[in-house]
């Protein structure tokens, strides 16, 4: 861990700790493995202190100027179990996870426990411009409420793009399991389409398909078909970098490994810590640019010329 001038120094044993508690052990767990390796007690008080020392790291990481231009950014939601004042409830954490212009993955943010509607989504996306991002070419995300909206206020030239996976998770709810397979397969159809005049008639016939046994199944399709669309400008290998949430399911699997190790996280602020560690760690492996990048960027250049330079 590379601390920068001005903090607090951490020792040899403190590193250990903060390497544990990054990899979602419990404080709990940390003392005992302490005792087992180095034969002291290390309370889980004194765990606690310890991870509280990387808290200035996490409020300079928040606040660390961004580029100015990010061709592709996504949002998703986790959901965490946190107690406070004896009560236990469900806090969500938004990610915010950017490719820059050379194709590499970066978290710009991460969010947590606030309600979603515009207002919310607003100060997210001026905290981003607040931090130096002037453009976002495309933003990919399930459908967060108010999100749409606050795209339009911030961005007004971001194209925003729903998560196909999950329109096609969400509407495979509405069907039975015998019909699941042949059901996805239609849908596939559509948004692999050449172009979107094709893929709104492949719309219809999937919909006349099915509606009279799933009339329910079809409807988000219709009604957020203008956030499905961006995607129809691009050849299919390109669309595939961002008409899904998978480039940040990786991440989210850190995070969810999280969930499995810690039923209940005792304080927001011990999830905080967690979260900004597991993301620190799973930094380390993207040494790599987006698959395919070169060629995405291609297009989205072409695509959007004036604002995305060759």
């Amino acid at each position: 861990m590379v601390l920068t001038k001005g903090f607090t120094v951490i020792s040899a044993i403190d590193q250990k700790i903060i390497s544990m508690y990054a990899k979602g052990m419990t404080t709990k767990q940390i003392s005992e493995t302490i005792e087992d390796i180095y034969g002291f007690e290390a309370s889980e008080g004194f765990i606690s202190d310890v991870t509280d020392k990387i808290l200035p790291r996490i409020e300079e990481w928040q606040c660390r100027p961004l580029a100015s231009v990010y061709p592709i950014i996504f949002i998703d939601a986790i959901h965490f179990s946190v107690r406070h004042d004896s009560i236990v409830s469900k806090l969500a954490t938004y990610v915010v996870l950017g490719i820059n212009e050379d194709g590499y993955k970066e978290v710009l943010a991460l969010e947590v426990g606030e309600n979603e509607n515009s207002k919310y989504w607003l100060g997210v996306l001026n905290g981003l411009k607040n931090r130096g991002v002037q453009d976002i070419l495309i933003l990919c995300s399930d459908g967060l409420t108010g999100l749409k909206e606050a795209i339009a206020a911030a961005f007004p030239k971001t194209e925003h793009q729903r998560c196909i996976v999950h329109m096609v998770r969400n509407t495979l709810k509405y069907v039975a399991n015998k019909d699941m397979k042949n059901f996805a397969r239609d849908l596939r159809t559509i948004y692999t389409a050449p172009d979107e005049k094709t893929a709104v008639r492949r719309l219809e016939e999937v919909d006349k398909k099915w509606t009279s046994q799933y009339p329910a199944a079809m409807k988000r399709w219709h009604d957020h078909w203008d956030v499905i669309t961006p995607i129809f400008k691009f050849s299919i290998d390109v669309r595939t970098a961002f008409y899904t949430t998978n480039t940040i399911e990786s991440l989210n699997s850190s995070y969810r490994r999280l969930n499995r190790q810690r039923s209940v996280f005792p304080s927001s602020q011990a999830l905080l810590k967690a979260l900004y560690l597991s993301t620190f760690e799973a930094a380390k492996k993207w040494t790599m640019p987006l698959r395919n990048w070169g060629k995405v960027r291609g297009e989205l250049v072409i695509m959007y010329s004036d604002r995305l330079l060759a």
